[in-house]
């Protein structure tokens, strides 16, 4: 009798994470069914592995994380169309309601009913198999790997950010923060046209990788003041656009600081401790546009398309592969920033 039962890792509490069996799903009207083929541990992952939750969000009952992948899929739920079984797909992981105010204005992000792969209570994909909507599906051209689909959740992310800041050609940027998610903006803001980009970021391997991917300074905020290197940097001026993508304690306010008089500041990094501080008299009299990101909406296919065309290089930012059995070894890794991580990849075989 064929084994109907999959492996997938379930978190029960702060660092208490295990690989488990659990059957196979089924996918309803409209749905399908995917075998996972890469995941990414994202910095939310991460939080809910250290801390045990993200703000309101927390596990209080034992949940598949993940929701950075990619997946080919494997079954057909009834009522599915223009899907084909055997084929790579991104998959967007937010499923929004879709009649609710916000979604009716095209802000699906911004959803209060969302459903959210690996948000408590709904399980993610750090799993062999998972059901998504069909709609949620977005098929990779060929020559895409599975890591590279994978990646393009933060890459939507970084694009999403980089639209609200409004960026014109030639404006300078600050991006506070080399994880990934930084880089990734930075990288975006770059292909759309940005000046001269600053980084700051206090992981030596981060900096350098910065350096060569698309910064133009890089600065370590453990041994300099990072403001008055971007403020001597730009003649006193600040940058038109900072981003905060490090959650730090600090960082917002050094964000505030280093953008220009009218600027604006761009937030997109999620503090550890649910808190953020900007001095009010600076951003007052600067009188600085302030944004915060919520995931993303309407990306996938630009996200697509800039890898496919070689504008964005999403790569690199793989620096390390475990299977599913060890996911463990990865979540240590990327919390303890050990060996130049960047992203940590789930892989989980081959399509068949």
């Amino acid at each position: 009798m064929q084994d109907k039962t999959m492996i997938t890792s379930r978190l029960y509490g702060i660092r208490d994470l295990r690989v488990e069996r659990a059957p196979i799903p089924t996918p309803g009207p409209e749905e399908v069914l995917l075998k996972i083929a890469a995941v990414g541990t994202c910095g939310s992952d991460v939080h809910y592995y250290l801390e045990g939750g993200i703000g309101d969000a927390i596990v209080t009952d034992p949940i598949t994380m993940g929701h950075e992948f990619s997946a080919w899929v494997a079954g057909l739920g009834e009522g599915v169309e223009g899907l084909e079984t055997g084929q790579l797909y991104a998959v967007e992981p937010a499923i929004p309601c879709g009649h609710c105010e916000y979604c009716e204005h095209g802000h699906p992000n911004l959803c209060p009913n969302v459903k959210f792969c690996g948000t408590p209570p709904i399980d993610g994909v750090f799993a062999e198999y998972a059901v998504m909507p069909a709609e949620n599906c977005f098929p990779l051209p060929d020559g895409f790997s599975p890591a590279e689909g994978a990646i393009l959740e933060p890459l939507g992310i970084a694009i999403h950010t980089v639209d609200l800041a409004h960026l014109k050609v030639g404006q300078t940027i600050a991006v506070l923060g080399a994880g990934p998610v930084g880089l990734l903006t930075a990288a975006v803001a770059k292909a759309a046209g940005a000046g001269t980009i600053y980084i700051t970021e206090p992981l030596a391997h981060r900096r350098e990788f910065a350096m060569n991917y698309c910064a133009g300074a890089a600065f370590n905020p453990d041994e300099e003041d990072v403001v008055a290197a971007i403020m001597k940097a730009t003649n006193g001026r600040g940058v038109d656009v900072a981003f905060e993508a490090a959650g730090a304690a600090e960082t917002p306010d050094q964000a505030a600081h280093v953008a220009r008089p009218g600027g604006k500041v761009v937030v997109v990094g999620i503090p550890s401790d649910n808190t953020m501080t900007m001095t009010a008299s600076v951003v007052r009299r600067k009188g600085l546009t302030i944004k915060l990101v919520r995931r993303m909406k309407h990306t996938y296919p630009r996200a697509i398309r800039m890898v496919q065309k070689g504008i964005v290089d999403v790569k690199p930012l793989a620096t390390h592969f475990f299977p599913l059995e060890r996911i463990n070894e990865a979540f240590e890794l990327v919390a303890g920033y050990e060996d130049g991580v960047l992203r940590a990849i789930i892989q989980m075989g081959d399509k068949s």
